[in-house]
């Protein structure tokens, strides 16, 4: 844990566990967002475990019962890419069944090469964008009946839907988006009656709110840019009002010299005259 060695170095991994913490903590109300972004930036700042585990410490992890510490327990680390995540591991679950109810495959899960589902008066949901996967092409098929499910899948994935639906469907609008170099193909098929299979391409809840904290970083730069520059404006119009005040200055100087040149100039000539007249 991280009082037993608070000097060792904090890796991404390790910050990004704990910004999830946080955001978490956020969406729950536990923190207001002043709180939420002050410990964000104290995360991302931190290099040590010393530095990260008073961040969270007043915050439950996972549950209320659990301890609010960060892991030094290190999880085989993903490389950011597909080939981290074509394992060809056992699988975590091969199928799944609603009966007049639901059922969910979500999170961390090894998808098999096929996965067979079925709901009769229920519905599933099958998310793959933290999945793992034991094959470079997985075959979800499902079978619903007077039911429905969703297959949620990461960008990147290509999406081929094959099923058959009677007085039902299978939703075709994510096919024919290219995949990403080495990501898995997933096949859609099997029955729909009078009910519907829905796919649906979406990012994780983390690259969401990191695209989110991205925007509102964006969104902050352009306001202090926009101040700056209105503080530059303001300046130079400052700048010019001194000018012009200056020259004005200058310039009812010069005229208040000239007058007291005359004058001294009349002053002079009317001695002369009068030292003539004597």
């Amino acid at each position: 844990m991280t009082d037993d060695a608070p000097e060792l170095r904090a890796s991404d991994a390790d910050r990004e566990r704990v910004a999830e913490v946080l955001r978490d903590a956020l969406a729950e109300g536990r923190l207001d967002m002043t709180e939420f972004e002050e410990r964000l930036d104290a995360t991302y700042s931190a290099r040590t475990y010393g530095e990260l585990a008073p961040i969270t410490r007043d915050l439950p992890v996972g549950t209320v019962a659990e301890a609010p510490r960060v892991s030094m327990t290190k999880e085989p680390a993903r490389d950011g890419g597909w080939a981290g995540r074509i394992t060809g591991a056992e699988p975590s679950s091969t199928w799944a069944v609603a009966v007049m109810s639901g059922f969910q495959r979500k999170g961390r899960w090894t998808v098999p090469g096929r996965f067979n589902c079925f709901a009769f008066w229920g519905g599933g949901e099958i998310d793959l964008r933290e999945a793992d996967f034991s094959a470079g092409e997985v075959v979800i098929n499902c079978v619903a009946v007077m039911g429905g499910m969703n297959v949620v899948v990461p960008p990147g994935v290509e999406v081929i839907v094959r099923g058959i639906g009677i007085m039902g469907g299978f939703d075709h609008s994510e096919e024919g988006v290219p995949g990403d170099r080495g990501a898995p193909r997933v096949v859609v098929t099997g029955f729909a009656f009078w009910g519907g299979v829905g796919v649906e391409r979406k990012v994780t809840r983390a690259e969401r709110q990191r695209l989110k904290e991205e925007r509102r970083q964006e969104k902050l730069e352009r306001r202090a840019a926009r101040r700056e520059l209105h503080s530059a404006a303001r300046e130079d119009a400052e700048d010019a009002h001194r000018r012009m005040l200056d020259d004005h200055r200058d310039m009812l100087r010069e005229h208040r010299d000239d007058r007291r040149d005359r004058r001294d100039l009349r002053r002079e000539n009317r001695d002369r005259r009068r030292r003539g007249e004597d």
